[in-house]
């Protein structure tokens, strides 16, 4: 899959079907799309394309506003993103930098510049919602309108159910900030993961007995708190361990987000790995503590805790995954 920063150049541009849009987690509802996409590029014999926006329209907005708390969390990073469009059949990714520029074009010119002689659209799928433009302005009809007019094809996708429930990125949210891994399960199609690679941390770990590998998260997650994991990549099988994800009050006031993880068992050097976190069980929110003394007790607890899950159910560490 080949992944452009922005509208490919003249030479790298080629005849696509696309669809569009910001696939936060690439639920169930958008691998429906992005199946309709594939089955109509192999038919029409055209690459696959998908755009997407980075940072999130709504994150832009927020931070314009200087309100970053009304920017959606992010279910997945940029990498999990790309590797589940890729695991979708598509063939080139546009990841758009979302910025004044582009927030302030006309549907029109959007259309014509972007869809037509940036991308060289013949086949567009939008979902029935899809609004674009200054001002969300443009809509589904409009859109349509242009097509006929500027030479490309356009369909919509109905809202895809899972049960009487909607499938949308939103309810992932909730689910995941609810600790329901299961309702996570069912709307994804998968069980919930962060990937990325070790970084060095403060060593606080190590000296309260708790050595962690640390994965820096880059946007304010889709869930925090304290976990039961198994990780991914550091051997044929998965490891056990438990996993706090938050900005760590009692020992860090930056408000900067990590994920640690605490492997049991395990004394390899893994800085610079890349590794899938799979998030399993919610153990407890995150808290603040009086004192190192207390944050050690209750990181004792969750470590328990976790061995425990694993103990009663040794199959969780015989299934593999994909890096």
């Amino acid at each position: 899959m080949k992944v452009f920063r922005g509208i490919p150049n003249d030479r790298a541009r080629a005849p696509c079907a696309l669809t569009i849009g910001n696939f936060d987690g690439v639920h169930l509802g958008h691998q429906a799309l992005l199946a309709r996409v594939r089955a109509a590029a192999s038919a029409l014999e055209l690459e696959a394309a998908v755009m997407t926006f980075e940072p999130h329209p709504r994150e832009f907005f927020a931070a314009r506003a200087g309100d970053l708390s009304r920017a959606p969390s992010r279910i997945a990073n940029l990498r999990d993103k790309l590797e589940s469009l890729a695991d979708a059949g598509i063939d080139r990714v546009i990841v758009e930098h979302f910025n004044a520029h582009f927030a302030a074009m006309a549907p029109e010119e959007f259309t014509s510049r972007v869809l037509v002689e940036g991308l060289h659209v013949k086949w567009l799928m939008v979902g029935d919602d899809f609004c674009y433009g200054a001002r969300r302005a443009g809509t589904v009809a409009m859109l349509i309108e242009e097509g006929k007019r500027l030479g490309f094809h356009v369909e919509t996708l109905q809202t895809v159910m899972h049960g009487e429930q909607r499938i949308s990125s939103s309810a992932v949210r909730a689910a995941l900030a609810a600790g329901d891994f299961d309702q996570a399960r069912a709307l994804l199609g998968h069980t919930y993961a962060i990937s990325g690679h070790v970084i060095h941390g403060q060593k606080l770990g190590r000296t309260l007995g708790f050595p962690t590998l640390n994965l820096r998260v880059a946007h304010r997650p889709a869930l925090s708190g304290i976990f039961v994991v198994r990780v991914h990549g550091l051997g044929p099988q998965p490891l056990p361990a438990v996993a706090s994800i938050g900005v760590r009050p009692t020992v860090d006031d930056s408000g900067r987000v990590l994920l640690e993880v605490h492997l049991f068992d395990f004394a390899a050097s893994c800085y610079g790995k890349l590794v899938r976190v799979e998030f399993l069980e919610k153990i407890r929110d995150e808290e603040k503590y009086d004192d190192l003394a207390t944050l050690t007790a209750a990181i004792e607890h969750d470590a328990s805790h976790a061995r425990g899950y694993f103990a009663q159910r040794p199959s969780a560490l015989t299934a593999t995954d994909r890096i």
